[in-house]
């Protein structure tokens, strides 16, 4: 393997590193976003009364059942 393989091979080593890098910057907002808006469901349920929140609590887990069931 000469220098110039190597040199190549360094190169390609440092674009991958590079797109895995932006790609977890990527991965950092949408955990962002998701961490954002189970923060606003928090204070959406804080604020209910407890029959709101355990009715919520079960829409929320039909729902997840009828999609797992699609699936």
């Amino acid at each position: 393997m000469g220098i110039k393989d190597q040199f190549q091979d360094k190169a390609q080593d440092l674009a991958d590193r590079a797109n895995r890098a932006k790609g977890s910057a990527g991965d950092r907002d949408e955990t962002r976003e998701r961490a954002s808006r189970a923060r606003d469901e928090a204070r959406n349920r804080a604020s209910q009364s407890p029959d709101q929140a355990r009715d919520a609590a079960r829409e929320r887990r039909d729902r997840l059942g009828r999609d797992l069931d699609e699936v």
